[in-house]
């Protein structure tokens, strides 16, 4: 195959020998290397790589205590924080394949989770117990482990926390089912046996859009997390002296497979944020000095309209990237500019990935600007441009579907032979390539450039949102008849949720109705999926075979420009 972006490379090799181990021995191995060095820091409170490992041995013990042998599920709903890291690597540790979920998943959207994923066990927050106490699973919940966010933090940032949002956490009610994190963590004995698993083995299951735009479990193997992982680092140069803000949560497949997991197979510093928010990261940014950052647009720009940062150093950063949702200029050059007045020379680099290649794999290099690409293809990675719908692949400048292959691509969609089918197709070369809905080109030196996502998802803030599932939640409500969900184009979350509706009584419209749909959506919804906007109309767009037409009415809402 022709790769032309191997010559601008530079430093980076083009292939990587990867080690046929686990993620829990790959972090094993760094800590033998290094066991002094800090893994990582929360809000303060560092751990060593040692200290790491012991504290991953005995979360192994307390969850084989529990019963969870090599095959199992574990649900973990919790925000990017210790108790979260230590339990995915301790059921990598024993074989079990844990479920990562947003935290403010609604009951309704946990109980199909638990559904999907049959686990009988769940590690949340105790600020959650009920969310999980309002679900109904088809496989009874055995065992519910909450953790205490407070519990990680320094003694002294651990009263603030009460002080401000601990003590308004509602006492969790009697419960057969709970067992407290910190206690099964503390009262287990490590079991000194060989770890579980191979490195073809399940390591997790993260769930997103599929290429039909519903939600889906995407199984990641071992492998797949240390490809990439290694392969993100050599792009940089990730080494001890590293750290990252682990910005994206843990539930998402940059924030786990890099900013966790390739940072920590590196030798480097994990520095964990569990709450999004801008002043918080600014906050971090003059205090961790961090050497790289990643993040969505609407974090850049909010970090470059901070005013703590006008005058902050900020020569520090190595390099600093940006994903999940397209840059626009502005925001690009603004940040930049705050960087160089800081004493800073790094670029704002575009990259791309998908959940399905566990995340980030192709990016603009340290050394290149091509304005508007999203980069070329990673180490091990093979990229191209097929025709839509056949896997003949298209020549430089034609637009396609954009096609991917390497040691990085899913193992395939959860309990779903046909989706997987679809996207994991064997093109002439005998090699299996993941098609990923999403719409590209690709220019004679091999840097690629992101049209538009074919399957239907929006990106809100950097989050995933599917038209169809809360559109389906609409229907649910008596008063609606029919009803699209669309993104329209806002400057702060570059698209916001929109849902455009025919009620069943058109004398029901007004904002009253609106609030009522919106309220609906939120007792069901994660708050991101929720639309911000309802639109009432007589009757929808339809295709020339009668289906709704989302498309002509996400081409119209285009046309009126972002929302401030």
């Amino acid at each position: 195959m022709d790769r032309p972006w191997l010559r601008f490379y530079g430093d980076t090799p083009p292939s990587i020998d990867y080690p046929h181990v686990t993620l829990y021995e790959a972090l094993a191995a760094a800590a033998k290397r290094a066991p002094e060095a800090i893994a990582c820091d929360f809000l303060g409170r560092r751990s060593t790589y040692r200290s790491l490992l012991a504290s991953i041995d005995r979360a192994a013990a307390a969850l084989a205590g529990l019963g969870l042998r090599a095959g199992d599920r574990l649900l973990i709903a919790m925000p990017t924080a210790p108790a979260g890291v230590i339990a995915f690597y301790a059921a990598n540790r024993l074989g079990v394949v844990p479920a990562l979920i947003h935290p403010l998943s609604a009951p309704p959207e946990v109980e199909r989770y638990l559904d999907m994923t049959g686990a009988r066990v769940a590690l949340t927050l105790d600020a959650f117990h009920g969310t999980f106490a309002r679900t109904n699973p088809r496989r009874p919940l055995e065992t519910l482990l909450l953790a205490r966010l407070g519990d990680d933090l320094p003694p002294l940032k651990r009263v603030g926390f009460w002080a401000a949002k601990g003590r308004k956490i509602p006492r969790v009610p009697p419960d057969p089912r709970v067992r407290w994190w910190k206690d099964a963590v503390r009262g287990a004995t490590p079991d000194a046996g060989v770890p579980a698993g191979a490195t073809g083995d399940p390591a997790a299951i993260l769930f997103s859009g599929g290429t039909t735009g519903e939600p889906k479990g995407i199984v990641l193997t071992n492998a797949n997390f240390i490809a990439q992982g290694m392969a993100a680092a050599a792009w940089v140069g990730m080494g001890r002296a590293d750290s990252i803000l682990a910005v994206l949560p843990i539930f998402h497949g940059f924030g786990l497979g890099v900013c966790v997991n390739a940072v920590l197979m590196a030798g480097g510093t994990s520095i964990l944020v569990p709450q999004f928010s801008a002043a918080i990261v600014a906050k971090l940014l003059r205090s961790a000095k961090p050497t790289l950052l990643v993040g969505v647009p609407t974090l850049y720009d909010a970090l470059a309209k901070d005013p703590s940062l006008a005058r902050a150093d900020l020569s520090f950063l190595k390099a600093c990237f940006c994903g999940a949702d397209t840059l626009p200029r502005p925001v690009k050059e603004r940040f930049e500019a705050l960087v160089a007045r800081g004493g800073g020379d790094v670029r704002l680099l575009e990259g791309y990935g998908l959940t399905e290649a566990v995340t980030g794999i192709m990016a603009m290099p340290l050394s290149e600007y091509r304005a508007g690409s999203i980069g070329i293809p990673f180490p091990d990675v093979d990229a191209t441009i097929c025709r839509r719908g056949t896997t003949e692949e298209l020549p430089p400048g034609e637009e396609g579907e954009i096609c991917i292959a390497g040691p990085a691509v899913m193992q395939g969609y959860l309990d779903d032979p046909q989706a997987t089918a679809q996207a994991l197709q064997v093109h002439a070369d005998g090699r299996t390539w993941l098609h990923t809905g999403d719409l590209g080109r690709r220019d004679a030196d091999g840097f690629f450039h992101f049209v538009v996502r074919a399957k239907r998802m929006i990106k809100s803030s950097g989050f995933n949102v599917y038209p169809a599932q809360v559109e389906a939640v609409l229907y649910q409500h008596p008063l609606v008849a029919e009803a699209c969900v669309i993104g329209v184009p806002d400057e702060a979350q570059v698209e916001r949720v929109k849902a455009v509706v025919v009620l069943k009584d058109p004398a029901q419209a007004g904002e009253a109705t609106a609030q009522a749909l919106i309220a609906f959506c939120r007792e069901r919804l994660i708050k991101w999926s929720c639309p911000r906007d309802v639109e009432f109309r007589a009757d929808l767009p339809r295709t020339r075979v009668g289906k709704v037409d989302f498309r002509a009415l996400a081409e119209e809402h285009a046309g009126r420009g972002a929302r401030p």
